[in-house]
């Protein structure tokens, strides 16, 4: 696209050059110079260009203006050697602490010092590698880079998106530890019908992600359209995969950009504020914990309303939409 663009460009720029070629053509040099700030000598190799190509407009594209001839890099092969010599003793040593070393033999070698960026270019266009070192540094030729160039680009989300349908899910993990117990909640919530779930695991990984990922879908009232996370290991291997294969869009936010999953956030503060802060005494007594979880999560999707909702609970803007029935309010979470 971006070199359409270009093309695009250069022929409105070819269009402008005929259209001054014409007007000087009509009214002479000093009207042209005044209009385009264009000289007579511009004017005739524009003419010239245009006549050599039979006059097609193409003809006065901008030409190239990369020189022929390009400068090449000039490094004495002492300074070759030296640089080889320290990645063999020291074969950790990336270019900024090469550079110091090599500073300290050039001076002593009356040799003429080079610049930090052209130490790593050394290193590259020489093969300055050593096997001892495990993971090869600065080598883009390495298997690792270039498996890194085949593995698909994430979906990444730049701003908080503001959604104006449903079925745009935002989810997110929070960790509480009691009396030296770790706990997992995963949540999920829909952007614009603010519609969640949330559920107690006692482990965080992608397969439990995947199975929250199964239950919230079985009670969810409407289709997934896509599904948004930060980068947690929980966000990847299974439950990617799962997305995939159910050809769901996964997007995923920035690191350190907590703001654009802003609505998940939200909502986890209201949970642990609402429920999980005052329900805590019962954590370590499932059954009843998970009793009361899941009468919070009726409560909050079928009775609780919600300003951006205008005062309705989800289920009531569901049923005011034309998109659920009233009979059905009673058996969202069974």
């Amino acid at each position: 696209m971006l070199s359409s663009l270009r093309r695009f460009d250069e022929s409105e720029i070819a269009k402008q050059r005929l259209k001054i070629i014409k007007f000087y053509e009509k009214y002479g040099e000093k009207a042209t110079k005044e209009a385009f700030g264009v000289d007579r000598k511009l004017i005739y190799i524009w003419r010239k260009r245009l006549k050599k190509g039979e006059g097609k407009v193409s003809s006065l594209i901008p030409l190239s203006t990369a020189p022929k001839q390009v400068r090449q890099m000039e490094v004495h092969p002492r300074v070759i050697n030296q640089i080889g010599f320290l990645r063999e003793q020291h074969f950790r040593l990336g270019k900024e602490k090469i550079k110091p070393l090599l500073d300290d033999y050039c001076r002593k070698s009356n040799l003429p010092t080079i610049a930090e960026p052209t130490i790593g270019k050394v290193i590259k266009r020489n093969n300055l590698f050593s096997q001892r070192s495990g993971r090869v540094y600065h080598d883009p030729a390495s298997g690792w880079a270039q498996n890194k160039a085949k593995r698909a680009k994430r979906l990444r989300v730049k701003y908080s998106p503001k959604h104006q349908d449903f079925g745009h899910i935002q989810s997110d993990t929070i960790q509480r530890i009691t009396d030296g117990v770790r706990e997992y909640f995963y949540s999920a919530i829909d952007a614009r019908l603010k519609f969640t779930l949330t559920l107690n695991y006692k482990t965080l990984n992608s397969k439990n992600n995947q199975d929250f990922y199964w239950k919230f879908k079985s009670v969810y009232p409407g289709t997934i359209v896509d599904w948004q996370t930060d980068n947690g290991q929980e966000n990847q291997g299974e439950f990617e995969k799962q997305l995939a294969k159910d050809r769901i869009p996964h997007f995923f936010t920035y690191p350190r950009c907590p703001r654009i999953n802003r609505i998940i956030e939200r909502y986890q503060r209201t949970f642990q504020e609402e429920f999980l802060d005052p329900h805590l005494h019962l954590i370590h007594d499932k059954i009843l914990f998970n009793q009361k979880l899941a009468e919070y999560i009726v409560f909050y999707n079928t009775k609780r309303v919600h300003k951006t909702l205008n005062l309705k609970s989800p289920m009531d803007c569901l049923i005011d939409e034309g998109l659920m029935s009233k009979k059905t309010v009673s058996h969202t979470l069974t």
